[in-house]
């Protein structure tokens, strides 16, 4: 069963890599697949809160674009409970095309394919190069709300391939 490869082949960030060629057509990414990140920000977004709480990456990473999605609808689903009075917002862009050389096996795959030798791979989805001390998620409150939020990124952090902490900072 073909199916999405384990997110650990995928944590260490890499230069972003574009084919040279001879040929001009295979010079290049053609297409990239869409992003899964439905919204980057949800919530009320006129109104003007006095406390902003940051989710912040620990470690350089890469995190596909599945796992930032899964993450920030856990914690629109927490924060659900404030009845829309928050301003959710994703930082972490999915940029980085990620590429997977597929592999043959079984009897006579050895005829089949050249192996790793020129590969470039199909692109298979997206991915946010995020460094050390870098904001993944960011919400915007009133200081009455802040356990839910706090509750809201614990259960957000599991779904994060990174270790992550958690920054309050109140507004002047």
């Amino acid at each position: 069963m073909a199916g999405l490869r384990p997110g650990r082949c995928y944590r260490a960030i890499e230069r972003p890599y574009t084919r040279k060629s001879k040929y001009k057509r295979k010079a290049f990414i053609k297409a990239v697949p869409p992003t899964k990140v439905a919204r980057y920000d949800t919530g009320d977004l006129k109104k003007t809160f006095n406390t902003r709480i940051d989710l912040v990456s620990k470690t350089d990473i890469q995190i596909r674009h599945n796992a930032i999605e899964s993450a920030r609808q856990v914690i629109a689903r927490k924060l659900d409970a404030l009845n829309k009075s928050y301003h959710l917002q994703v930082k972490a862009f999915p940029h980085h095309a990620i590429r997977e050389n597929k592999m043959l096996t079984g009897a006579g795959a050895d005829r089949m394919q050249t192996g790793m030798q020129r590969s470039f791979g199909r692109i298979t989805g997206m991915a946010a190069q995020i460094r050390a001390g870098a904001t993944v998620f960011s919400v915007h409150i009133d200081a009455a709300d802040k356990q839910c939020v706090l509750d809201a990124f614990q259960s957000a952090k599991s779904k994060l391939p990174c270790r992550c902490s958690v920054a309050v900072a109140a507004k002047a």
